[in-house]
C-alpha cells in the first residue's frame, strides 16, 4: 500500500485557504482547483490538497497569492515631512511611526518627504518585490502643482519621454488638468522622477500629491491615515504586478 504524501494529511485545505484569501465560496475555489487553474509550488493542485500557509508557493491563473499568516497590508496617506523608511539618523518622523509597531512592516517603494499621498507599507517581501521591480511596470499617479504653466510642447516631451541625468525616462500619460496643474502616470521608479521629469520641462514642482498606486485609490484617507487593504484591493495589486510582462 502507497503512503500518502505529507501535505495530503497536514496543512489546511486548500480550498480554504484560498476562500478565507477572497476567491469566493469553498465550492467556487473547488471549481478553481478542479479547472487546473491554482498550482502549488509550481504544480497543478488536486481536490483534497492540503496547504502550509507560511511555506507553500500557491499561484491562481498564475499570479502568486499572498496567503501567509501573519501579513498586513496598510494603506497609507503620507502628509510632507515624514520620511519613507523605517528608521532616520536625523531623527524626522517616518511613515512607521504612522502605523501599527507589530508586526514590522516596510514601505513599499518610496516618496521623498517633500511629497504627499499614497503609499503601501507591508510585511509581504514578496509582493513588495513585485510591486517594486520594474518588469512589471505598476503604474503610479500624481498630481503635481507646478510654477508656470507648461505648454503643449511640455506636456508632448513628458508623453513621449524626457531626457534626463540617468537616461531617456520611458513615456508618460500626462494631461493639465488646471493651468498650473499636471496629472502625469509613470511606470518607473526612479528616485525623485517627477520632480526631475518637470524640472527638465521648465516647470520645478511646487508641490507633489500621490494618488494611484496601480488599482489603489482612496479620495477619502486623511493626510496622516491609514487603514488596511481590502481583500479585493489585494487581489487586484497580486492581478497588476504579475506575472511579469
Amino acid at each position: 500500500m502507497t503512503e500518502n504524501p505529507s501535505w495530503a494529511i497536514t496543512g489546511e485545505r486548500l480550498q480554504k485557504v484560498l476562500a478565507r484569501a477572497g476567491f469566493g465560496s469553498r465550492r467556487a475555489c473547488e471549481d478553481l482547483i478542479a479547472g487546473g487553474r491554482v498550482l502549488v509550488n509550481g504544480q497543478a493542485a488536486m481536490l483534497g490538497r492540503r496547504v502550509d500557509p507560511d511555506t507553500d508557493r500557491i499561484e491562481v491563473d498564475g499570479v502568486p497569492v499572498s496567503i501567509a499568516t501573519g501579513l498586513v497590508y496598510y494603506l497609507l496617506n503620507k502628509p510632507t515631512g515624514v520620511i519613507s523608511t523605517v528608521q532616520d539618523p536625523q531623527g524626522r518622523p517616518t511613515v512607521t511611526d504612522l502605523v501599527p509597531r507589530e508586526p514590522r512592516v516596510y514601505p513599499v517603494g518610496r516618496l521623498d518627504g517633500d511629497s504627499e499621498g499614497l503609499l503601501l507599507v507591508t510585511n509581504d517581501g514578496e509582493l513588495t518585490q513585485r510591486l517594486t521591480h520594474p518588469s512589471f511596470g505598476i503604474e503610479k499617479e500624481y498630481l503635481v502643482q507646478v510654477n508656470g504653466r507648461p505648454s503643449r510642447g511640455a506636456i508632448r516631451r513628458l508623453r513621449e519621454g524626457v531626457e534626463l541625468e540617468d537616461g531617456l525616462t520611458a513615456p508618460a500619460r500626462a494631461s493639465l488638468v488646471e493651468p498650473d496643474l499636471v496629472k502625469i502616470v509613470i511606470h518607473e521608479g526612479r528616485n525623485r522622477q517627477v520632480r526631475r521629469m518637470l524640472e527638465a520641462v521648465g516647470h520645478p514642482v511646487k508641490r507633489l500629491l500621490r494618488t494611484r498606486i496601480g488599482p489603489i485609490a482612496d479620495r477619502d484617507l486623511a493626510p496622516g491615515q491609514w487603514r488596511s487593504l481590502t481583500t479585493e484591493e489585494l487581489r487586484a495589486l497580486e492581478r497588476a504586478s504579475g506575472p511579469a510582462k
